[in-house]
């Protein structure tokens, strides 16, 4: 069983998923199948996913993690238990007998697009007394995805929870944003900090459709330190301050040969470099080069660490400069 979440005022910045980790079951086919049709496999895996993505790119970027989900019995909640204690991610959240972790069914193709499919399972539900056992340090960030909200068994403690307006919170609407009730989905972007979402989660959420345009309203009412990222694939992304034009940052040009978790790499890389200081320009440049540099190579959790990102923007690692302490940890 995890343990509550409590740490002493020294303790630096941490990353609190709240969403849940689930198992991808990975199939690299030739192309997606047309309906009746059966796809060409060239390859198939199986890998803890969801939440758990993020998770690993803020902990390779050098902050320390905690994982507030729920795991199940049985072997994909044990699949999901061993990757969390492999990439040092501590599980804070409870178990919860007789029902297995989600499953997400990924199908990747020749040029790297996923399709996929999902279900929850333990993952999926969330308590009040879950979140009664949280004890976030004074400087912890909390994740939240659009996917939790989404989930009938986890939704209406969370929607409590974020109504109590916990700090630092940055919400990532998910590609489920179009069915979540619009209670639950106002409760979380009244209570973010910071909303990350790509350029069709931003459609579905302003109605705009110019990405420049998207991230200015969802930067639109957040705090004087918040505000919005619109993630826009190879393209990079646009950073969005309250009250500021939005800025665009191009994205780093690699060969990309699998996106699964790209989104995910570049959520939790901002936040990482967010809680160690740096400016939000500086995050989400650095949050770019490692959602790129993900995607070079197979799998859902493939981001770099922090090193191998600085050096592929020209810089030293384990340097210290004015927009931000850089060094791992």
């Amino acid at each position: 069983a995890g343990r509550a979440g409590g740490r002493g005022a020294a303790m630096t910045a941490r990353l609190i998923q709240m969403s849940g980790v689930i198992v991808d079951l990975i199939y690299r086919v030739e192309a997606v199948p047309e309906p009746g049709t059966e796809a060409i496999v060239q390859g198939f895996s199986v890998a803890a996913g969801g939440g758990f993505n993020a998770m690993v790119a803020a902990r390779r970027m050098g902050i320390a993690v905690a994982h507030a989900g729920t795991l199940g019995t049985g072997p994909f909640a044990d699949i999901a238990h061993a990757a969390m204690v492999r990439e040092g991610i501590d599980w804070i959240g409870v178990r919860l007998a007789g029902r297995d972790q989600g499953l997400c069914t990924v199908l990747t193709d020749a040029g790297g697009e996923r399709s996929f499919i999902a279900a929850e399972g333990a993952d999926g539900v969330v308590t009040d007394a879950d979140l009664a056992r949280l004890d976030p340090g004074a400087q912890d960030w909390h994740l939240l995805s659009g996917y939790a909200l989404h989930y009938p068994q986890s939704r209406a403690a969370l929607v409590r929870w974020l109504r109590a307006r916990p700090p630092r919170l940055v919400f990532d609407p998910s590609p489920v944003i179009a069915a979540i009730p619009e209670g639950a989905r106002q409760a979380a972007l009244s209570a973010a900090l910071w909303v990350s979402a790509n350029r069709a989660e931003g459609a579905v959420l302003t109605g705009l459709s110019d990405p420049a345009a998207i991230a200015a309203a969802l930067a639109e009412g957040r705090p004087a330190e918040g505000g919005a990222i619109l993630r826009d694939g190879a393209r990079g992304c646009h950073l969005a301050l309250p009250g500021q034009a939005p800025v665009h940052l191009p994205g780093f040009a690699v060969r990309a040969v699998d996106t699964n978790g790209a989104g995910d790499a570049h959520t939790g890389a901002f936040i990482a470099m967010l809680a160690q200081g740096a400016d939000a320009e500086r995050a989400a440049r650095i949050a770019n080069v490692c959602a790129a540099l993900s995607t070079t190579k197979e799998g859902p959790s493939t981001a770099p660490d922090l090193n191998t990102v600085l050096v592929a923007m020209g810089e030293t690692p384990g340097t210290r400069d004015r927009q931000g302490d850089t060094s791992p940890a």
